[in-house]
């Protein structure tokens, strides 16, 4: 299944860092992020890779390429000069999409078996599919409710307010969900889970495994130390 990655942010929370690179390209014991992404999907035999980019997304391209030098197939799609949100960013991708398509953002790294996340969403027979971690509120605000298998609510601004799982960065879209997305407008991806939602069109897939992000100065740090005490992050379900 095609990997789709968000990459596009402006990553103010990280500035200074990002005052010259893109999150993305955020230096890791000499390599940036992504490499680490790639190394990681590659693993799972996730070879289509699809950056969707913006905020000096040139500088990803320019060090990625076609991705051959890394074991994948790469492709973009820039954002552009306006502001699209996340889900606009995705609808500017659109003809590159497969039918359906994993996504994840440009800051998150779960090490699990894709193939059986993928599994789980076809047998859900959902529109959707998000990939859900009991938290606990232990690493960020919990942010999620989940019933019977069902995403039943999705909510950044309640985070922690008598919920216990988290989104762990990472879901499975068919391609026609897009249709709920302007054309050329500012749109989330928190507001298009929500419309799925409310349709009963997101099925949950609970792991395990944590996940690591580096969207914070912490999470960052954290996923150097690990990097750089030599620990293999890997499947531990």
């Amino acid at each position: 299944m095609q990997m789709v990655i968000l990459a596009g942010g402006l990553a103010t929370r990280m500035m200074p860092l990002t005052s010259k690179l893109p999150k993305s390209m955020l230096q890791i014991k000499g390599r940036p992020f992504l490499e680490y992404q790639l190394e990681l999907l590659k693993e799972y035999e996730i070879k289509d890779i699809l950056l969707c980019v913006g905020y000096k997304g040139e500088l990803i391209k320019n060090h990625f390429g076609d991705g051959r030098k890394f074991g994948v197939n790469l492709s973009y799609s820039f954002d552009g000069d306006k502001l699209l949100g996340t889900a606009g960013a995705l609808k500017k991708a659109y003809k590159l999409l497969n039918e359906n398509f994993f996504l994840m953002y440009g800051d998150s790294y779960l090490p699990y078996d894709y193939q059986e996340i993928e599994e789980s969403f076809k047998r859900s027979d959902k529109l959707s599919l998000m990939v859900a971690y009991k938290n606990q509120n232990r690493f960020d605000k919990s942010n999620l409710l989940i019933q019977d298998g069902m995403i039943k609510l999705y909510d950044k601004t309640l985070r922690g307010e008598n919920l216990e799982y988290i989104d762990a960065g990472l879901s499975i879209l068919k391609k026609e969900v897009l249709n709920l997305v302007p054309e050329e407008e500012p749109y989330d991806l928190e507001e298009l889970y929500r419309a799925l939602i409310s349709e009963e069109e997101m099925s949950a897939f609970e792991v395990k495994q944590r996940f690591y992000q580096i969207g914070s100065f912490e999470g960052l740090e954290e996923f150097k130390n690990l990097v750089e005490k030599g620990e293999r992050i890997h499947d531990s379900h």
